[in-house]
């Protein structure tokens, strides 16, 4: 239902170009047999013509509804992101991190090495090991992927355990919990 008006303008796309192209074609190659009278002719090109004007105007609602979907999708990234930005700060805070052990533990949670780490914050790799030791011993984990899971754990909140009763019922839960 939500791809009905796309398909109505690709039908009517469809037929008003079958109708142009074939009345070309049919006069180019001489294959029509006895012309049709001018009223058929006429109610057939305005016919086309509207369908053509409808396909515009449905293809300008399909166009103004996706970017607004568009739109809202923007809005609703941005705000998870923001959200995001504020869990990693509460944590970090509470943790009791360092302005560099704050620095050092984003560039670990986005994915960088140490030694990338250590380029940009423009310091050894030992350093770097020293800060995120030290950031994974104030979190209670014991590295990255632990470190990365209480993030991923905080973003998900209550969201699994219904996840996870809507595929039992589907049986699927089963096979994710291996029974």
């Amino acid at each position: 239902m939500r791809h009905l008006p796309v398909l109505l303008i690709i039908i009517v796309q469809a037929i008003c170009t079958l109708f142009f192209v074939s009345d070309i074609l049919l006069t180019i190659l001489g294959l029509r047999a006895s012309p049709i009278s001018w009223q058929a002719r006429e109610i057939l090109e305005v016919g086309a013509s509207l369908g053509l004007v409808l396909g515009m105007i449905l293809g300008w609602v399909a166009f103004r509804r996706s970017q607004k979907r568009s739109r809202h999708m923007e809005q609703q990234l941005k705000a998870a992101s923001g959200a995001f930005m504020e869990l990693l700060q509460e944590h970090f805070e509470s943790w009791g991190l360092t302005p560099a052990e704050t620095d050092v533990a984003l560039f670990s949670i986005k994915g960088l090495s140490l030694s990338d780490i250590a380029e940009l914050r423009q310091t050894s790799e030992g350093t770097i090991k020293a800060q995120t030791n030290a950031i994974y011993r104030k979190a209670g984990v014991s590295g990255r992927p632990q470190l990365l899971s209480l993030f991923i754990d905080d973003l998900m909140g209550d969201a699994l355990p219904g996840v996870i009763e809507e595929q039992s019922k589907a049986g699927i839960g089963s096979a994710l919990s291996g029974g």
